[in-house]
Parts: structure tokens; sequence; C-alpha cells
């Protein structure tokens, strides 16, 4: 999409002065950055030390003020090592530093592929493009899918896999905490995703000449149950509060943590899926990685029965998850929130 020559916006952006046509956003909707607002407390940091302590409490008593407030918070002391995030980080960077020849090996424009290299979001059906290049990953259960990742760099799939069954880990002690925080059993989230699924992507955001005309992601919601962001030293993220975008900077061996559609849906509301979106700079490139975890495509979303009751009935209908995931691909990416598409009238 990037041009009628180049498949990726890497091998495209080079050296240009000026955003291509189908790279600029309407005026109504650019990311404005002057009014974007640095604040240096901008999401809840939980220390994650406690998880196991005698203080566990305070730290679900954390996460829930900050799933009702923002959506989104970081973790430190979350168990993975310096070690693990920082070859995930050069690995990534390794693979977006090769030949084009090598990377396009992995390159396909189906979002049905369960391992695939494109650009943008979905160039099938975007009118705007959006100024990145991504690898896609599934990664659970991870002798189904490894065999499909990318045999180069020659570390990739070692330090893919050994990465994604850490956060993994993370990720189901964090549902736990969640789970807790809405007053629910504590595995009751993770038994409500049936077999579990996890993706992975790795985002490159190449330095953009006129990065007030463009997006690397447009304002949106996650469709999964949760997200781990793992972002190097480029800020980039920004999250809506109160109607005004807030810079999530990154910090060192932290991990962005957001609530997905899904978990909207099972709290019956209480938490909200909080819009967020990506943005790009003239001087370096930028490098972050998701992991999206989320229900198998059997599973059958529907508000947590503890959470409805004559003062507050359910919100959704049930649904699968395979339902969903398809109206996710099929549209725009910042068209609009999905949710509203499954309330009950």
């Amino acid at each position: 999409m990037a041009s009628s020559k180049n498949l990726l916006l890497a091998d495209a952006a080079s050296g240009i002065k000026h955003v291509p046509s189908n790279y600029i956003r309407p005026i109504s909707d650019r990311p404005n950055l002057a009014d974007v607002q640095l604040s240096e407390d901008s999401i809840s940091l939980i220390d994650l030390q406690d998880l196991h302590g005698p203080n566990r409490h305070l730290v679900v008593d954390g996460i829930g003020k900050a799933c009702l407030r923002d959506g989104f918070f970081q973790v430190k002391n979350h168990g993975i090592s310096e070690e693990t995030i920082n070859s995930i980080m050069n690995t990534a960077r390794d693979f977006f530093n090769q030949t084009e020849s090598e990377r396009l090996k992995s390159y396909s424009d189906d979002p049905t592929k369960t391992t695939r290299l494109s650009t943008s979001f979905n160039v099938k059906t975007e009118k705007v493009a959006n100024w990145r290049d991504f690898l896609r990953l599934h990664c659970y259960p991870l002798e189904d899918y490894i065999h499909e990742w990318p045999s180069n760099p020659p570390q990739f799939r070692e330090t893919a896999a050994k990465y994604s069954t850490s956060v993994r880990e993370l990720v189901l002690s964090l549902l736990e905490l969640i789970s807790g925080s809405l007053g629910l059993e504590k595995d009751y989230i993770n038994k409500s995703q049936s077999k579990h699924g996890q993706h992975m992507a790795m985002n490159y955001y190449p330095p953009c000449p006129e990065p007030d005309l463009t997006f690397g992601l447009p304002g949106h919601t996650d469709p999964n149950l949760i997200t781990v962001l793992l972002q190097d030293h480029v800020p980039g993220l920004q999250v809506l509060r109160d109607h005004k975008w807030i810079a999530v900077n990154p910090i060192p061996n932290t991990f962005i943590v957001n609530i997905g559609d899904q978990m909207e849906v099972i709290s019956n509301g209480k938490y909200k899926s909080v819009l967020h979106r990506a943005v790009v700079n003239s001087q370096e490139e930028r490098i972050s990685i998701p992991t999206f975890y989320c229900p198998s495509s059997d599973a059958v979303i529907r508000p947590a029965p503890a959470l409805i009751d004559d003062h507050r009935p359910a919100v959704y209908r049930d649904f699968t998850y395979a339902e969903y995931y398809q109206k996710f691909w099929n549209n725009e990416l910042a068209k609009g929130c999905r949710l509203d598409l499954f309330k009950i009238p």
C-alpha cells in the first residue's frame, strides 16, 4: 500500500520528504500533538512485588482502582527478567533491519493467517493507511504455531518463544488479580476463556517526515481480553482520559497493561476498554511489542452472573469470540466501538 513497488512502509519511506497522500488524515482526524498532555503520573504504576505476600490485597485494590479510572496501568517487579526483555526487543529490531527480501518471506495481506508480516492495519479494507509495519504471531499453544514463525534472524523462534511463555505467566497472574478486584473467584476470568489464545505483534514505526498528518495507529480499543505492551525508549503511546489524550512515556523494564473489549463485557461494563493510539515522530524509529491475550474462538463471552442484579442488569448479550473477532478485522480500526453491536437494547 505504501507504493506500487514497495509492499512495506519501511522500504517506501526511506529518504522521503513528505507523507504520501494515502497516509494523510482528514484535518478533523489528525493527532494535534500540541494538545497532548504530558503527565508525570499519566497512569498508575503497580508494584507486583507483593503479589504472593501478605499485602496482596493492596495490589488487588490498586489494580481495581486503575481499571476503573483508566482501563490502563503499568507494572514493575513483574518477574520477567531484563535479559528476556532486552532479547525480544533486540530480536524485533534485528528482524526489521533485515533485507526486504528476507522480511517479505513472512508477508501476507490476509488477516486470517496466524503468522504474517504486513503494513498499516488491514490493507484490504481501510481508506487511509497507518504509518507502521508489523509482524503478527499466534503464540498459544506454542507448539501449534512456532514452526510458522520466521527462521531469521537465527535466534528469533527461541527468543520469541521464551518471551511469549513468560508473558503468558504474567497474564495469568493479572487475570487472578483483576478477578479479585471485581469480587469474583480468582479463577473466574481464566475459566471463562475456554482454551485461551495468545497473539503477539512486533510493531515497527519508521521516522515520519510529517508526524502531524498521520498516525502509527489511530484511536482504537483492543478486541481481546487483556493486552501487555512492551515499548522501547521512544514515546508514542497515548491514552484517552476525560476526552484528552495523555502521553504514556516509556519506563525501562515495565509493561503497560490495558483492558480489552472482552474484559469490559465480563465486568458488565464496570471496567472500560479505553481508546488509545500510537503517534509517530520525525527523528527515530519506534518499536513496540504488544501481547494480546484472548479467549479461544469457541469461548462464549458474557457478563459474569455475579455482576448482574436488579440494579445492574446485563449490558451485553452472549456471543462467541469468533463472532467478535471477525467484526474487528472486517471493519476499519478507528470506525467506532464494536462493543456497541453487542449491547442489549
